[in-house]
Formats: C-alpha cells, sequence, structure tokens
C-alpha cells in the first residue's frame, strides 16, 4: 500500500452476471486528493466508483474478483459490514435526490440511523455540513421547508451535505453536476476544491474540462480496462498512451 493512499484497488475484474464490467483494474486514491476517472459511457467508470463502497452490492450477479483495500481492510472481507463502508465512504449521485422531507430532515436521516439523538448535536451537525456545502447561508432560515422546494444546484449541494453529514473519510461523486447548469456547476467545482482539504474526493465525470480544473490525478478508461492513471496536467498535456490523446483531444467517445 502507498504510505499515502486511502484506498487501493488491486487486480479487480468486475462482472454483471456473464458480462465483464471491469478487467484487471489496479489502481490507487491518495488522501485528500481528488482523482477524476474520464472515458466515454459506458466504460467502467461509474461501476468501478459504486464498487469502491459496495454499491454494486445491491445488483443481482454482480461478482467481484480481487480487492479493494481501504485503510489496510479489504472492503469484500466476509466480516466487513457493507453499511459501515457506506457511512465511512459516502456518494454524491447523478441527479440531485433529496429525501422529500424537509431540509433539516434530510441532513439528520442517517445521523440518526447511527444513534445521534441529542437536539443540539442535530443541529450542530445540520449547520456545519450545510457550511461545508456553502448552502448554510442560502437555506438556514428555511430548514423546515421542503428539500424538493429547492433548486437543483442547491438541491445537489444539500445532497453533498448530507454525505458530509455523515462524517465520511472518501466523497464519491458520479458526475454530480451534469443535471446543473453552468453556474450551479461553478459553485460544486469551487466546493469540491474546498472539501480536497479534509477529505479525499473520486469524482466521475464526462466533461474533461471538468476533471480538468478540480482532480490533481486523472484515470482514463475505455471498455472496462483503465488504459491510463496519472496527474491530470500529464493526461491532458503530455499523455503516455495514443489512446488517451485521442479521447482527450476529441477524436473518438
Amino acid at each position: 500500500m502507498k504510505n499515502n493512499s486511502i484506498i487501493d484497488v488491486v487486480d479487480v475484474d468486475f462482472y454483471y452476471g456473464t458480462f465483464q464490467a471491469l478487467t484487471d483494474i489496479t489502481m490507487n486514491f491518495e488522501k485528500n486528493e481528488v482523482t477524476a476517472l474520464i472515458g466515454p459511457s459506458g466504460c467502467g467508470k461509474s461501476t468501478l466508483l459504486r464498487l469502491l463502497n459496495r454499491m454494486n452490492d445491491l445488483i443481482d450477479g454482480a461478482r467481484l474478483v480481487g480487492q479493494v483495500i481501504f485503510e489496510d481492510r479489504n472492503i469484500y472481507a466476509a466480516d466487513v459490514d457493507p453499511v459501515e463502508v457506506r457511512r465511512r465512504i459516502g456518494m454524491v449521485f447523478q441527479k440531485p435526490n433529496p429525501f422529500p422531507k424537509s431540509i433539516f430532515d434530510n441532513i439528520t436521516y442517517g445521523p440518526k440511523l447511527h444513534g445521534v439523538r441529542k437536539k443540539r448535536d442535530l443541529e450542530d451537525l445540520v449547520e456545519a455540513s450545510l457550511r461545508q456545502a456553502v448552502l448554510w447561508e442560502e437555506v438556514k432560515d428555511i430548514l423546515n421547508r421542503s428539500a424538493m422546494t429547492l433548486s437543483g444546484g442547491q438541491q445537489q449541494r444539500l445532497c453533498i451535505a448530507r454525505a458530509l453529514a455523515m462524517k465520511p473519510d472518501v466523497v464519491l461523486m458520479d458526475e454530480p453536476t451534469s443535471a446543473l447548469d453552468p453556474i450551479s456547476t461553478a459553485k460544486i467545482e469551487e466546493l469540491i476544491d474546498e472539501l480536497k482539504e479534509n477529505y479525499t474526493i473520486i469524482i466521475v465525470t464526462h466533461n474533461m474540462q471538468q476533471a480538468a480544473r478540480v482532480s490533481g490525478k486523472t484515470g482514463f478508461f475505455y471498455l472496462g480496462r483503465l488504459i491510463e492513471f496519472n496527474s491530470t496536467e500529464k493526461i491532458f498535456t503530455n499523455p503516455e498512451e495514443k489512446q488517451t490523446e485521442d479521447y482527450i483531444t476529441g477524436r473518438f467517445g
């Protein structure tokens, strides 16, 4: 294990039934770094992302060969609780998916399930999470209003706050801005930049400019294989593989 890595993917093959979605993936994700996963649709980026917190467990016929090591433990070992994995490794999805509850209840839902009960503790957690997601000033007077009344960009920041309320170590983001307008997208990108002070962030994005703007490392996937994994600057300015260069310059994908 590299000394600064928080997650190591080792010799991973992954299947949906008989279909092999990932082939021989080995890569590591470093603490307090933003890593972007890029590549054309259907190349395995989101599958890999969901492997990192066992979201694929919920799919019938999903099967993993290899190891995903999170802080020195294989998260697929028999004695590991997937719920605890998902608490430590949070997820933000492509489309904002707030619960049809109040803003306050959206943030406190997970912590309450995990035993946080005191009103004061919950209030502090809500404020801290919303501040981290740069949403507090916009919603502090309407915490009892339904989250469904927020704009799309606000809903997505709420979903990020909801993930942060669980005090994760890693935040996975699956195309978190693809459903948002440019202004909301810029806000989320700024937020990602701030969050890496305290979290490790792994983001799947179709938007190459976004990958270049927000990440320190980039992995390029094609047909279920990791073609190249390097510093974002190198991937975008001087890639080692012709396939990477062809994708980045828009020759295919």
